[in-house]
């Protein structure tokens, strides 16, 4: 069995839980409240914004150049395609630069990205992809879960339509393959490492929808 299938399995009933959230299938059937869209975009920006460095980590840990390119061009596909996306989607839910400017991070976003910023520091390149390989795939198999979804609400149609693309898929399989030819060169403690920075980083995905299903704050107001 190969490694990805291996730690994905044993991850399982947090995956399918994750697809099945109920934020996950009210954006397909448009009845999410777009309050909780917006929170989740500003919060998912913070995310892709350190997610980016995390895969420059990873371009910079690689062993060779071609990995190396790989890993930028991965980076420089967050910046102009989710980012991208996510500036659309501020200006139509109306997100203000007053509103980024004064954006304090959920604790769930900011311990997500804490892990990711862990396993890159302290790890080599296969524990940043282990790390940060569930929020692809994940996403691309929410994408494949609603692909046949119409959701009247067309931000929902659009966020829809950008996992569930041809393009989004390869990205996905070539990170897969990546993980499972790093995983056949390491001692058993590093597989065991990256799979422990895999299945923490499911948990977080899973954590990161109630986290916008709910409003999550701090749990005491300071201001």
């Amino acid at each position: 069995m190969l490694f990805s299938d291996q730690i994905q399995q044993e991850i399982e009933p947090v995956w399918q839980a994750s697809i099945q959230h109920p934020f996950v299938k009210e954006i397909g059937e448009g009845t999410l409240p777009l309050e909780n869209f917006r929170f989740y975009i500003m919060q998912d920006a913070y995310y892709l914004t350190h997610f980016a460095k995390v895969q420059s980590l990873g371009a910079a840990k690689a062993s060779d150049l071609a990995t190396t390119k790989k890993m930028n061009v991965h980076a420089q596909g967050t910046y102009e395609a989710e980012l991208s996306l996510h500036e659309t989607f501020s200006k139509l839910l109306n997100i203000t630069e007053q509103d980024q400017r004064v954006f304090q991070p959920a604790p769930t976003a900011y311990a997500y990205t804490s892990h990711l910023y862990q396993a890159a520091y302290q790890g080599h390149l296969g524990d940043i992809i282990a790390a940060i390989l569930p929020c692809y795939w994940i996403y691309h198999d929410v994408g494949e879960a609603l692909k046949d979804k119409q959701p009247e609400e067309p931000i929902y149609q659009e966020w829809l339509n950008a996992y569930g693309s041809e393009w989004f898929k390869n990205l996905v399989k070539e990170q897969i393959n990546h993980l499972n030819e790093i995983a056949e060169t390491v001692t058993p403690d590093e597989r065991e490492r990256m799979k422990n920075h895999f299945i923490i980083s499911v948990q977080y995905e899973y954590m990161f929808w109630e986290m916008a299903y709910h409003l999550e704050q701090w749990p005491v107001d300071i201001i």
